[in-house]
């Protein structure tokens, strides 16, 4: 009997860690046969930012999914990644919603629940833990590895004790963003093993190069569980390749009885899969050791990296992680890990791009300060506070018990296109992206986003323009940096380029890309759209203290004043999406408004005006 157990996480944190969550079902079924034959502990398959990318860009509906990986696994446990209280979405949800969550999660092929609170308050994994056992299926209760002035081996160890007597059947450290070092690990395990009777199972992406070493370290101490991914989606932001531990582990006393040969040919299906999605690699998602410092968790890297990429705004990278830090710091050194990550990264964003800390706040952090999230393990900066929420109360009870029940509520509002409990669930996590997904996948309407051929852009290569290049026109030279565009496929593309240091937006319909189309044309025969008062989307453009703009790309969730209404400096008119978060923007000046260009639902970019108000 092996004396070590591997987890595989190719289906899910693999992907999500390397290229933005974004494999579709189709290129997992294939190999599902080969995965269910190695004899695993578990497949993680499911869970974590999957659900919001198979509804946010595949168009796939996550628990169809889950049937299908569950009928094509059928020797194999499907193990989920589940955030307690928030569960999949980035609020905590009632104690009725998290049970039908679970239950219907198990219903539809879930085994193992790893379960884990961003801000390690335990009283937020309660009831998701109870709602498993009375499933029947496998606890994991998750501890978020962090390091801070005040995370320590008796905090964690503590944390373990609750967890065991919450009845978890294992105990996962969770190192999200590859903090532990060898020394570390072997200190952890050793506290754990000394004081829980569990399992330990042991997660540590790779980023700062160091996993391999502690896992090495983990078991000599007694962890007996590994998290490893298969090497075609290993290494870096992701996990420590599943073949490399096998091999390393072999003929000891830890030896994982595992297959390499197997394993070797999952791993060259998985090359050839991995080179359809080239357009979401980041050159951020190799060994950093700078993450030690920003602690940057694996899944998240590539998700910043790919939504800075779309703002034009990779250049900033580095600001960025230079800002998280301080923060965190702020926000009271939570565990950066699904939502606080995005809390914390979104503002740090935020920081950078809007020309001032805390100039604009969203309405996580607010809520977060608040303690609409848990208790922040340590006391958070008085003069943000002050700032984001003014005397606001910050409660102090388990969020959730201010909740009443939300399932027959959440029934009501989506009755006209639910088709059963399931989809209830899915307008549950993701109100306004839930509800359009399943309107669409009624209609028989869905698109996922586009998958570039990346044969035909290279073949295409000679025709492709430098980023930055001079252009003389009517004798007169103009100086132009391209600094980023929106997606490839659209109709009609955004690009944001920088003429002579003034920012600019210019509408393209790509020759290449779509059909001639009728109207006011160049000589070409294409319509023909470039910068000018008025942006792409018909908006005018900002040129006073009125004008309300954003200061990245988003969606409007909200439109908070109406054209006649009084306002102040700093009152909120708008609230946007962007990057998974929401943020409220504000009037720069008091007056009235004259003006709303915007309606729900609306994608908008900056230097466009978005409402207008005529100042006092």
């Amino acid at each position: 009997m092996a004396k070590v157990y591997v987890s595989e996480l190719v289906l899910r944190d693999g992907h999500q860690s390397v290229i933005a969550t974004r494999m579709r079902i189709a290129d997992m079924l294939p190999i599902c046969a080969k995965l269910d034959a190695v004899g695993f502990w578990s497949l993680e398959a499911w869970g974590g930012a999957t659900f919001d990318a198979c509804v946010r860009f595949l168009k796939e509906d996550p628990w169809e999914r889950l049937v299908k990986l569950r009928k094509a696994l059928p020797n194999s446990r499907i193990q989920m990644l589940l955030r307690g209280q928030n569960l999949l979405g980035y609020r905590h949800y009632s104690d009725d919603v998290v049970r039908a969550f679970v239950q219907k999660s198990a219903d539809n092929g879930v085994d193992v629940f790893r379960i884990f609170d961003a801000m390690n308050d335990m009283r937020n994994l309660r009831t998701s833990v109870d709602a498993v056992k009375k499933a029947g299926k496998h606890a994991e209760g998750a501890i978020s590895y962090t390091t801070s002035p005040v995370h320590d081996i008796a905090h964690f160890v503590s944390l373990a004790k609750e967890l065991e007597g919450f009845g978890c059947d294992t105990i996962a450290i969770k190192d999200m963003a590859g903090l532990l070092t060898p020394q570390s690990t072997h200190d952890l395990v050793t506290a754990l093993r000394a004081a829980v009777s569990l399992p330990i199972h042991l997660h540590s992406h790779a980023t700062s190069g160091l996993s391999a070493m502690c896992f090495l370290k983990g078991v000599e101490a007694g962890a007996t569980i590994l998290d490893t991914c298969n090497s075609s989606f290993g290494e870096g932001a992701s996990h420590s390749s599943t073949e490399s531990i096998v091999a390393a582990l072999k003929g000891t006393e830890y030896d994982t009885g595992l297959n390499l040969v197997a394993l070797q040919e999952i791993t060259a299906y998985f090359r050839d899969v991995r080179k359809k999605y080239w357009q979401f690699e980041s050159e951020f998602t190799g060994v950093d050791t700078r993450v030690l410092v920003n602690q940057v968790p694996g899944g998240m890297i590539s998700n910043l990296s790919n939504q800075l990429k779309e703002q034009g705004a990779l250049n900033r990278m580095d600001e960025v992680l230079a800002e998280i830090p301080r923060v965190r710091e702020d926000l009271g050194y939570p565990p950066l890990v699904t939502p606080t990550s995005q809390i914390v990264g979104t503002q740090a964003v935020l920081n950078v791009m809007t020309g001032g800390r805390y100039k604009s706040i969203t309405n996580e952090v607010k809520n977060y300060l608040l303690g609409q999230y848990g208790k922040s393990p340590a006391p958070v900066n008085d003069k943000i506070k002050q700032l984001a929420v003014g005397d606001g109360e910050v409660i102090t009870c388990r969020p959730a018990d201010l909740l009443a029940d939300e399932m027959p509520k959440l029934t009501g509002e989506a009755e006209r296109f639910a088709q059963s409990e399931e989809d209830v669930l899915t307008y549950a996590m993701f109100p306004d992206i839930g509800k359009t997904f399943l309107q669409e996948r009624n209609a028989g309407s869905l698109v996922p986003e586009a998958l570039l051929d990346k044969t035909a852009i290279s073949a295409a290569a000679p025709r492709y323009a430098p980023s930055e290049f001079k252009i003389t026109l009517h004798g007169e030279t103009f100086h132009v940096n391209l600094t980023g565009s929106g997606h490839a496929g659209q109709e009609k593309r955004p690009f944001y380029v920088s003429i002579d240091g003034i920012a600019e937006e210019v509408m393209v319909e790509t020759l290449s890309e779509i059909e001639v189309s009728s109207g006011n044309t160049s000589s070409g025969g294409k319509k023909k759209s470039v910068a000018s008062k008025n942006s792409g989307n018909g908006r005018p453009r900002p040129s006073h203290a009125g004008h309300v703009t954003t200061s990245m790309p988003g969606t409007i969730v909200a439109v908070k004043a109406k054209v006649g209404d009084k306002v102040k400096a700093g009152d909120g008119v708008l609230v946007i999406e962007a990057m998974k978060m929401e943020n409220e923007i504000q009037a720069a000046t008091a007056g009235v408004v004259v003006a709303v260009h915007v309606v729900k639902g609306d994608s908008v970019t900056p230097d466009e005006s978005l409402l207008e108000i005529q100042p006092e």
